[in-house]
C-alpha cells in the first residue's frame, strides 16, 4: 500500500467553498482503480491549510491511473483553483522494521 500525502494551502477566505467542492470531488477519487481510502484533516494553526492522505494499492494507481483518467479532469476542475501555491504531492511506503 502507498500513502499519498498532499498539503493543500487554500486561498484564504475560500475554505468553505473548498470543503463543499471536496465533498463532491471525493466520490471521483473513491471510484478509481487501486483506491483504498482517503482522509482530509484541517490544520489547527493555519485555518486555510488541509492535509490530504490517500491510500492506494500501488504508486501507478495514482500517478498513471488516476492522473491520466477522465475523473482527474473533473477533480482538477473542482479543486485546483483553490490552491495557492499548488501542492506538492509525495508518496510514502511503510517500513516493516519500524512498525509499532
Amino acid at each position: 500500500m502507498i500513502l499519498e500525502v498532499a498539503i493543500l494551502n487554500v486561498i484564504p477566505g475560500q475554505e468553505m467553498e473548498f470543503e463543499t467542492a471536496f465533498a463532491k470531488a471525493q466520490s471521483i477519487i473513491a471510484a478509481q482503480k487501486g483506491y483504498i481510502s482517503h482522509e482530509v484533516r484541517k490544520c489547527m494553526e493555519k485555518e486555510n491549510r488541509y492535509l490530504l492522505l490517500v491510500n492506494w494499492e500501488t504508486l501507478d494507481d495514482h500517478t498513471e491511473g488516476f492522473r491520466q483518467s477522465e475523473g482527474y479532469l473533473e477533480w482538477k476542475a473542482l479543486l485546483h483553483h483553490f490552491y495557492d501555491p499548488f501542492p506538492t504531492v509525495e508518496h510514502y511506503e511503510s517500513v516493516p522494521s519500524l512498525k509499532g
